[in-house]
Formats: structure tokens, C-alpha cells, sequence
């Protein structure tokens, strides 16, 4: 278990906190619960087939066409994007 907290402390801090002033404990709480969320809900794994560990058992989703439109999500001020097709 120590060298998986250690990969998801490492991937946090590259992703995350060392591209964001932290100005206290409240925003550097505020800045690693947004990141675990986007760990969790959108962002690939490889390990996992490319899917995030809360999508394991999710539909597989629709394959793109010319005319798919794609939503984007900014995350921390946009440090982090997430994409997705618009219904």
C-alpha cells in the first residue's frame, strides 16, 4: 500500500499543489479534494483499461462523428481540463 499512496502522493503534487500558490491549510484542502475528485471520476488509468476507478463498470461511451459536440470542465482555475461529449 506504501507505493501506491507514494505514486498518488507523487502524481497530486506534480498535477496539483506545485502548480498552485497555497495560501493556508483551508485552500490546501480545498485544492486536494478537487484534484482526488478529478483522480477519481475522470482521469485515465492505465492500469484500469484507461477508464477512472469510478467508471469501471460504466457503459463504454459513444464513438465520436463529425458533428459530436465536446463540453469542457475547468478544474482549479483551469489548471485542469476535463472533456466529455455534449448530449
Amino acid at each position: 500500500m506504501n507505493a501506491i499512496a507514494e505514486r498518488w502522493i507523487g502524481s497530486c503534487r506534480r498535477e496539483a499543489t506545485d502548480r498552485v500558490l497555497i495560501t493556508g491549510q483551508r485552500h490546501l484542502r480545498l485544492v486536494v479534494s478537487e484534484y482526488a475528485d478529478h483522480y477519481n471520476r475522470h482521469r485515465p488509468h492505465r492500469s484500469l483499461g484507461q477508464h477512472p476507478p469510478d467508471q469501471l463498470i460504466a457503459a463504454e461511451p459513444r464513438s465520436a462523428s463529425d458533428r459530436t459536440m465536446v463540453s469542457r470542465l475547468d478544474r482549479l482555475g483551469g489548471l485542469i481540463h476535463e472533456y466529455k461529449q455534449a448530449a
